[in-house]
């Protein structure tokens, strides 16, 4: 059962919703997520640069022209799903909250500030009860990661995380998986393909994240917010956690390795049963058939799939687990948990 069967109350009231970023990837699914999980739009109204007003885009069967992104866009708005990054984030979230609109932000510019709750809803939801105006969206590898990390936590504290991830060209935007897609053609044909969008060759090839290093650190702008966003998170601000953050040629849904230590000792069977219920998340562990999370199979759907549980066989104590799992970085990872959090003011 899903949180929206779980939360969703049978009448809600009609909301006017805004989607600031609508002609972007993530944009293009906040659109089919508002569709696909009946939320109670009244009006809906697209925003974007203005090179991109005038474009129509479909909801519901029925077009909606594209408008430019202004304050004043805002008046009469209940609630507004950004993403169309931080600088734009933090200009207009305060303008909108300002005229009586929600805004749920998936960008970085608010994730780290104190007073703004950063949300998972199968996670920490209650941050909501208040009705904070801004509230935001995690990073996709946190929000990904959380929706297995949390429900073992609440069984045995977690006290480590080592993650390393395989992220999809998604991550990046639509303009990676076009050159995803382009540079693979290429790449078959025995052409030369020179990358616009990332800084190395896309096609058959991995490498590390390309946000900037911290030289104090050795970790990159990736990895800190994923550490960081997951202490928060779970409200564990002494956990600790490194990550290793890898792109890998996968059009959407990213993957990763999470090797968990807990406070008391752990078997696979005992995190298998603490997961087979958990909201969001679908285990995929089949040993006989050596069948896991695949970004593949994750793709397009709402489900975080979770597997590969075995005990960390160099940790004699037996408090130790590692396990796989892949999330659609558009869906659990940007646009679905926005939708989730857009639907608990809709009561």
């Amino acid at each position: 059962m899903s949180l929206q069967d779980l939360e969703r109350p049978a009448r809600q009231r009609l909301l006017n919703v805004a989607i600031v970023g609508a002609t972007g990837a993530v944009g293009a699914e906040l659109i089919g997520c508002l569709e696909r999980r009946g939320f109670p739009v009244g009006q809906l109204k697209l925003l974007a640069s203005a090179r991109s007003a005038g474009r129509t885009l479909v909801f519901k069967g029925q077009p909606v022209a594209v408008e430019t992104l202004t304050a004043e866009a805002f008046d009469g708005v209940d609630i507004a799903l950004f993403s169309a990054g931080a600088a734009i984030s933090r200009q207009f979230a305060p303008l909108a909250a300002a005229r009586g609109c929600v805004v749920v932000d998936n960008s970085s510019a608010f994730r780290m500030d104190e007073g703004t709750p950063l949300v998972v809803p199968e996670v920490n939801g209650g941050l909501l009860a208040g009705r904070p105006m801004i509230v935001a969206n995690p990073n996709c590898v946190a929000a990904i990661a959380v929706m297995a990390l949390a429900p073992l936590h609440a069984r045995n504290p977690i006290v480590r995380v080592i993650g390393s991830t395989y992220q999809s060209a998604s991550g990046a935007g639509a303009a990676a998986m076009e050159e995803l897609e382009l540079s693979t053609a290429a790449h078959l044909a025995g052409e030369a393909f020179t990358p616009k969008v990332l800084p190395h060759p896309y096609a058959f090839n991995v490498f590390s994240h390309n946000t900037a290093i911290d030289p104090a650190t050795g970790y990159n702008g990736e990895e800190t917010k994923v550490m960081a966003e997951v202490r928060k998170l779970m409200g564990t601000p002494d956990l600790r956690v490194s990550f290793t953050c890898i792109r890998v040629p996968v059009l959407r849904a990213h993957s990763m390795a999470l090797n968990v230590e807990f406070e008391g000792q752990v078997t696979a069977n005992d995190a298998l049963s603490w997961l087979a219920d958990a909201p969001g998340v679908r285990l995929v562990n089949d040993n006989e058939n050596n069948h896991f999370p695949m970004p593949s199979e994750a793709t397009g759907v709402d489900d975080v799939l979770v597997g590969r549980l075995r005990g960390d066989a160099s940790d004699p104590t037996g408090r130790t687990l590692t396990l796989f799992l892949s999330g659609d970085q558009l869906l659990k990872g940007a646009a679905l948990n926005a939708v989730q959090i857009a639907e608990q003011y809709a009561s």
